[in-house]
């Protein structure tokens, strides 16, 4: 049978069980639109139909928790009737089909689930995965989605703070592009999505409808990508920053006017997908004109113009009352507001097309009705751990050292973040570069850390140990300035959960990264999850993301990475044995990493945050990929100052500069803050050992008393140099 001869419902995706599983739920055989409608909505970017019963896994309450998971964004009290909101979500399908505009339409949905809660955005952090430098496919998407971010960004005026970079052949046929932002708004600010109010009406904020991103969600995040997906080019969004900009300021003026009940962002699925969560969360119905939605492009059918994912678009409920106002005000910000429709009591979502009734579909059956599905539980074979003596050792430590640096995986991401405008809303306290960015809470004096990691080769190995070490990363990357960890949001990158053994890695993953998060007393109040990420040739790493926000109470008591004066000391707090397996000196998921250990981890976050806001603290920088050598480097690189430090060797000398083990923290502080440091990690149960101390133009390293020398002048080289020679 020809593709065109199928039935419609499976040239939308859907089994043929789904196509009977609506035609029970309706009573009848849908219309062409709604079927349209319950693809998208059925797709698993919009209904989650197979990690759905993963998720009830994390921890999601908690003392600051004020929005948790189930709204467009999560949100925590920062005191002074403050909240933080935070999100991720991916936009990898799109990304690795068309790279800029892919890229840049993650960032602005992401930034409207930040508006859709009445939050004002004022950070966007991304964390990113592409193939080799070495392919030419992987170096278009790289610099092309880069572009697309810094573009998008840029043009919005919200500072991008950091983020991560990896690269590895796992992701060159299936880029990954996860985009996270953070807002501020007042408790009782917070906008909800649910509609409400019997006779309110549904206005239409922002940008035209057109054609662009049509079957999105459907065709393009919830399908493993093939050689045909040129083809797939119009199904990516169009962004257009400046209606961006002019929709955050107007939604922020609506909302502190309150002449909103409640607002919803037009993302995936667009308008089927925005009306009816609307409606299913108020347990109301939703009536709309088709005919009054302003099209950018004649001709346009029915299900085009309900499932079109247009960006720069909001659906608000209104007043009667306050229309005018509305309009009059979207008018000034050069934006159009348009009433398309009305809130009923029926519990349905209503369309009309030409005076036509062409959609009536509960609206729960749009949003609940969905099947889910048990992913396959097929336990990937227990990992051995590394044979060091099928390992060579570096018969040049130094040599080995400068090549780590020169790992465009390791390396500075400067030629990433430079094209990033980090400072704009001069809220900006650390810049990109170290552990986590600390961004200063608009009209106060509390700043808050965010960081973003990822533990892929861990979690291909051991997917619950790899899920306890990005959540470990994450918390002491905020930790390591200063800041308490008080919320996280995640967005779970996987292949296809129905083949091998992806569906039990996911489920191992999620218990992990609970295990981890209860530990550390961390609730997830938001994320996302994108599947599907691979081809007929390649499946990514699992590659959970996770970020973290955590609050200080004193924004000037930040703690950077960097070395300060030369005397200093040098110390690492923590114990965790180093191990090359599954290192980045390894340079492949093979062998067992150590499993962090959260009670630790919770103990050293403890300490660093008080041992900052006692000022005992000149650096303090996670050990994370390439070991001590590279902690000690990036300290020391961004210091301008060199140091000298002594190592046991452990099981071997290399193991000692360039294994990893999460649960380690180079710091250093004042000679005369040294004892009273180490105190402090006594009382709070922490091993803390003196290394070395700051000095010279080198980093000279002594395992096992062989001396390893590094200048600072060749590791810069190697370490700023490596991604800009790769894309030459």
């Amino acid at each position: 049978m020809s593709a065109s001869a199928e039935p419609l419902h499976r040239q939308l995706g859907l089994t043929d069980p789904e196509a009977e599983r609506i035609r029970e739920l309706m009573g009848r055989a849908p219309t062409d639109p709604e079927l349209v409608m319950f693809s998208l909505m059925w797709s698993e970017h919009c209904s989650y139909k197979h990690s759905k019963p993963l998720l009830s896994g994390f921890p999601t309450t908690g003392p600051h928790v004020v929005q948790g998971p189930g709204e467009n964004a999560g949100a925590v009290d920062v005191g002074d009737g403050l909240a933080v909101v935070l999100k991720v979500e991916s936009h990898n399908h799109p990304s690795a089909v068309e790279p800029f505009e892919g890229a840049a339409t993650g960032v602005g949905g992401i930034v409207r689930d930040i508006l859709a809660m009445g939050a004002r955005p004022i950070a966007l952090l991304d964390s990113l995965r592409f193939g080799e430098l070495a392919s030419r496919r992987s170096r278009h998407l790289f610099t092309r989605a880069v572009a697309g971010i810094g573009h998008y960004g840029n043009c919005i005026g919200i500072p991008t703070v950091g983020g991560e970079v990896g690269f590895d052949d796992r992701y060159e046929d299936s880029c990954l592009v996860n985009a996270m932002c953070v807002g501020t708004v007042r408790h009782d600010r917070i906008l909800r999505a649910a509609a409400r109010g019997e006779g309110n009406l549904l206005v239409l904020i922002g940008n035209r409808t057109g054609r662009d991103g049509i079957g999105g969600a459907s065709v393009l995040a919830s399908a493993e990508l093939t050689d045909a997906d040129e083809d797939k080019r119009p199904s990516v969004q169009v962004s257009d920053p400046f209606t961006e900009r002019k929709l955050i300021d107007c939604c922020l003026e609506l909302a502190d006017a309150d002449l909103l009940v409640s607002l919803q962002d037009l993302g995936a699925a667009g308008l089927t997908s925005a009306a009816s969560e609307m409606a299913a969360k108020g347990g109301v119905g939703l009536r709309i004109d088709l005919d009054r939605v302003p099209l950018r492009e004649p001709g346009m059918a029915p299900g085009e113009v309900l499932v079109s994912e247009s960006q720069e678009r909001m659906l608000a409920v209104v007043e009667p009352g306050h229309l005018q106002e509305v309009v009059a005000r979207c008018t000034r910000h050069e934006l159009e507001a348009t009433a398309i429709g009305e809130v009923t009591g029926t519990g349905s979502f209503v369309a009309l097309w030409a005076g036509e009734v062409v959609v009536d579909i509960p609206a729960e059956h749009l949003t609940d009705g969905f099947p889910v599905y048990e992913v396959p539980m097929d336990p990937a074979p227990a990992p051995a751990p590394l044979d060091l003596a099928r390992v060579p050792e570096p018969d040049d430590p130094a040599a080995a050292w400068l090549a780590l640096l020169a790992r465009p995986a390791v390396a500075s991401k400067r030629w990433v973040y430079r094209q990033y405008d980090h400072l704009v809303g001069a809220n900006t306290v650390r810049r990109p570069g170290g552990d986590a960015a600390v961004v200063r809470i608009p009209g106060t004096t509390k700043a808050i850390a965010v960081s973003l990691d990822g533990a892929e080769r861990h979690c291909e190995v051991d997917p619950h140990a790899g899920g306890m070490a990005v959540v470990a990363e994450a918390a002491l990357n905020v930790a390591c300035t200063g800041a308490r960890p008080i919320a996280a949001t995640d967005c779970l990158n996987f292949g296809n959960p129905e083949k091998g053994s992806t569906g039990w890695r996911l489920a191992e993953v999620i218990r992990g990264m609970s295990d981890a998060l209860r530990a550390l007393e961390v609730p997830v109040v938001s994320g996302n999850v994108s599947l599907y990420n691979e081809s007929p040739g390649r499946v990514i790493y699992p590659t959970p993301i996770v970020g973290m926000v955590g609050v200080i109470e004193d924004a000037a008591a930040s703690v950077g990475h960097a070395f300060g004066a030369e005397g200093d000391v040098v110390l690492i707090a923590g114990h965790a044995e180093p191990r090359l397996d599954g290192s980045e000196h390894l340079g492949r998921a093979e062998g067992r990493p150590p499993a962090p250990d959260p009670a630790a981890v919770g103990a050293l976050v403890d300490l660093l945050v008080v041992a900052a806001a006692e000022g005992l603290l000149v650096s303090a920088h996670d050990v994370g990929a390439g070991g001590v050598a590279v902690a000690l480097a990036e300290s020391a690189m961004a210091g301008g100052v060199g140091a000298q430090v002594a190592l046991h060797g452990g099981r071997r000398p290399d193991e000692a500069l360039f294994g990893e083990a999460v649960g380690r923290v180079l710091c250093s502080c004042r000679p005369d803050a040294a004892d009273a440091l180490q105190a402090l990690a006594s009382a709070h149960g922490v091993p803390v050992t003196r290394v070395g101390t700051v000095g010279g133009d080198a980093v000279e390293v002594a395992v096992d008393g062989r001396m390893v020398h590094v200048p600072l002048d060749a590791a810069s080289a190697a370490y700023e140099g490596a991604i800009p020679e790769a894309l030459s």
